[in-house]
């Protein structure tokens, strides 16, 4: 075959493609007075969209130990083959190779999910709430011959989904009935709420493996019964999710920070109940005065947005006008400016906040779907990347929007099956189950 009967747009226009003695395709090239073996100076074509090909770079890639494209193209062209579009065609069989997804696969994706209705909710402070429990701090209980007897103490961070307004609760244990002692000063400062989210590495009802929660003994109140008569419902997130709860996540980081920089002012002082607490409730302060918008530099509108504006009622501070008011002035008029301020809050809070919520920072592709019967790798912190157990997805549960961000997944173990609810972030697939396509 000549050079001049190919087409210019032909991928063998360049390598003056020869036919051998046994008739087969060969680069022709200009290596033929190298002194080379025939084999690498001439090298056998094969087309890369061949089933064949597809073959030979599974060999080489299995031979090369599951190496990137690299040193399988240099394992391929060694062996005396040249493959027609090789880079493409190698990749794809290193995309599609289950062995890499273990050792070097991401984790599943999809799209960030629409905000759910509790953030967008002009409802009274703290009627949808975010909780999590962080900590601990070694406090001083009492004092001994030889120093101080220390003990532990955590906090429950109670996030509102609207205002974003925080309140911190002081606990001694992670016992369910501290939790509900913690949850009943809660509601007795900031009135009932609507609803709890938290998720289940924080799981507040019975025994975790994160918080080591003691279960409920007989005889005692469990959760459920408490927020039961309180006709407030709980929804956990997916276990192993903490993204799903970036909205008390990140209050929780931002306490720390302002807790740590108060131990520093302080040198280190030796911690008591009363000082820990203290220490909280100026945190809480701290963080409720934060501008919920940027602060605006026109000199028009000097008010700032927070949510202590709307808790304390102080968003503007206006002197009492002068003039002469008699008792029932207080009961006709005080109500009107409450409730002109809470409008003002809320009315500012839709115009100024509330857009800035629309935009989304990251996952802002649809990906395909994960479906029941795909195989995939779950990821496990306490394990080894070459540990991770596999399993197979037996049940999807999408969200409102029809996406999947969380299934179950089936894995057996020492022979024996269980099933894990766990999110996306937690999979990598590995093979998909084309029956169902």
């Amino acid at each position: 075959m000549a050079k001049r009967d190919l087409p210019r747009n032909s991928a063998l226009h360049k390598l003056h493609p020869i036919v051998d003695g046994k008739n087969l395709l060969r680069v022709g090239g200009r290596l033929a007075e190298s002194g080379l073996p025939s084999h690498q100076a001439n090298p056998l074509l094969i087309p890369g969209k061949h089933h064949i090909a597809t073959l030979l770079i599974r060999h080489h890639h299995e031979a090369t130990q599951h190496q990137g494209r690299h040193f399988t193209e240099g394992a391929v062209r060694a062996s005396g083959l040249w493959v027609v579009g090789s880079k493409r065609s190698i990749s794809s069989v290193i995309h599609k190779c289950v062995t890499c997804r273990k050792l070097r696969g991401r984790t599943e994706q999809q799209i960030m999910s629409n905000l759910p209705a509790e953030r967008l909710q002009t409802d009274p402070p703290f009627s949808y709430v975010g909780l999590n429990v962080f900590g601990p701090w070694e406090v001083s209980t009492r004092r001994t011959k030889g120093g101080h007897a220390n003990s532990k103490r955590w906090a429950v961070l109670f996030t509102c989904m609207s205002t974003r307004a925080v309140h911190i609760e002081v606990i001694e244990t992670l016992s369910s009935s501290s939790f509900i002692n913690a949850l009943r000063r809660f509601f007795a400062i900031r009135g009932p709420a609507k609803q709890l989210r938290s998720d289940c590495g924080t799981n507040f009802i019975g025994a975790s493996k994160d918080l080591k929660l003691h279960s409920p003994k007989p005889g005692d109140t469990s959760v459920d019964d408490y927020l039961r008569k309180q006709r407030c419902s709980w929804v956990f997130n997916a276990p192993h999710s903490s993204h799903m709860g970036g909205a008390w996540e990140r209050m929780i980081g931002i306490s720390r920070r302002i807790l740590d920089s108060m131990l520093l002012q302080a040198g280190n002082p030796t911690l008591t109940h009363e000082v820990l607490t203290t220490l909280m409730a100026e945190v809480t302060a701290i963080i409720n005065a934060r501008p919920l918008v940027p602060v605006s530099s026109d000199p028009d509108a000097p008010l700032i947005l927070t949510p202590s504006a709307l808790l304390t009622q102080k968003f503007d501070p206006i002197p009492t006008p002068p003039g002469e008011f008699t008792k029932a002035d207080i009961y006709t008029r005080q109500w009107k400016r409450v409730q002109a301020l809470a409008d003002t809050f809320w009315a500012r809070w839709q115009r100024e906040y509330l857009h800035m919520l629309q935009g989304r920072q990251k996952w802002q592709r649809s990906k395909p779907n994960l479906k029941e019967g795909d195989v995939v790798l779950l990821k496990d912190k306490q394990l080894k990347r070459n540990e991770w157990p596999m399993g197979v997805i037996v049940k999807t549960l999408p969200s409102r929007d029809g996406v999947v961000r969380k299934m179950e997944v089936k894995v057996t173990c020492d022979k024996i099956a269980k099933t894990f609810c766990r999110p996306i972030s937690d999979c990598i697939l590995l093979l998909r189950d084309w029956s169902h396509v």
